[in-house]
């Protein structure tokens, strides 16, 4: 390794953005699985005026520099959402990305802790970019296949780099993968049947002529669902209405189903086409040519894979046959519509390590885990 010094500095400017966006291009230049985020999405997500994370948090973007040359990056951020609900004086990181040089990782990891420490931050948790509801997780099994809409990708090396930083594993999660091709075990439609002989549960498409009803819908449920989760954060109102918004642009209304019991909304689950298949070959830009390679394939709806991201059942209808029959109602009639249209696989992600509950309803589908993804953490 190198004795060449590492400079450590903070993203200041929109060029200093468009550097950072860059970092990770020539690190999986060799790498076909790699897919490049759109640089017009990225932008966005990174700007406080337009992603409304930054309605309840702060972030610092750094860039390492060794001869000049840009060779890391690295983001810390404090969600006082996530304060508020914990009160652990945890901070977060994320988007990291670097050449192999313990070096520039651990100079990295310490311009991260030493920004959450001046915050008054305690300890560190992530990588989350920016939070526990978008992209989570360092890859850490499953490098022999691209990653799926909004889920990570990185070089076998991050782990072992990450961890002789000082960084050690607070959580793993799960993404499991299925053929959609072959039917779903017989033994769940007789479950679903059986649970639901006195027809008291319904499931319905997302209306999209009244889409932000349903979402209030679908994240009234989630937040319900997933509050005693690991790690959890709700969605506020302007997320939820950066959901609907891309839901409408993105989805075909029976990819977003709702359960009923007894006329109450009681479960959920969206799907979504993978978008990395269309991202593809773009090099993170739309323009010249991308622009119609997109609309091309927006246009014809093909998409071979999809994933499911979100999931919930309400928590008072968890246990019991009663909460594997919404379950395996919405994931079954969400399973049917894709099918139909040529979809040969789904991507369920992520799921907790401990989260047995759901680990089993999916195992029992014929699902199984093809990624890791591991969350880390570190006292300041």
């Amino acid at each position: 390794m190198s004795n060449t010094t590492i400079t450590i500095r903070p993203v200041l400017t929109k060029a200093d953005k468009l550097t950072f966006l860059k970092v990770p291009f020539e690190i999986y230049a060799q790498d076909k699985n790699w897919v490049a985020p759109l640089f017009l999405e990225r932008l966005e997500h990174l700007d406080p005026k337009k992603n409304p994370y930054f309605e309840h948090a702060e972030a610092q973007l750094f860039i390492a520099e060794k001869n000049g040359k840009a060779v890391g990056r690295i983001s810390a951020q404090i969600d006082r959402l996530y304060l508020d609900r914990y009160n652990d004086a945890c901070g977060q990181f994320g988007f990291v990305e670097a050449v192999d040089d313990q070096q520039v990782f651990a100079a990295l990891i310490k311009a991260a802790k030493d920004w959450l420490r001046a915050k008054g931050m305690a300890k560190m948790r992530g990588p989350f970019s920016f939070s526990i509801n978008d992209e989570s997780g360092l890859l850490i099994d499953g490098f022999d296949t691209p990653p799926n809409s909004f889920m990570g990708h990185a070089q076998p090396y991050y782990q072992t780099r990450m961890e002789d930083a000082g960084l050690h594993k607070a959580k793993d999660l799960h993404a499991y993968i299925r053929d959609m091709r072959l039917p779903l075990p017989a033994v769940l439609e007789r479950i679903y049947q059986r649970g639901n002989a006195s027809g008291h549960v319904t499931i319905r498409p997302m209306n999209k002529a009244d889409i932000q009803n349903d979402i209030k819908i679908v994240i009234d449920i989630f937040n319900d669902a997933w509050s005693s989760n690991w790690g959890y954060v709700p969605f506020t109102e302007a997320e939820l209405a950066m959901l609907a918004k891309n839901l409408k642009m993105l989805v075909h209304k029976n990819a977003v189903q709702i359960a009923y019991y007894k006329g109450e909304p009681a479960a959920f689950i969206i799907s979504m086409p993978n978008l990395n298949e269309w991202f593809a070959g773009l090099n993170g830009r739309l323009l010249p040519r991308g622009l119609l390679r997109m609309i091309g394939k927006l246009i014809t709806k093909k998409s071979k894979s999809i994933r499911v991201p979100l999931m919930g059942v309400r928590r008072h209808l968890q246990d019991g046959t009663l909460g594997s029959v919404l379950s395996i109602g919405v994931i079954k009639t969400v399973y049917e519509f894709h099918k139909a249209r040529g979809v040969e696989e789904v991507e369920m992600s992520w799921i907790l390590e401990d989260n047995t509950r759901m680990r089993h309803i999916l195992e029992a589908s014929g699902s199984r885990i093809y990624k890791n993804y591991r969350v880390y953490e570190a006292a300041l």
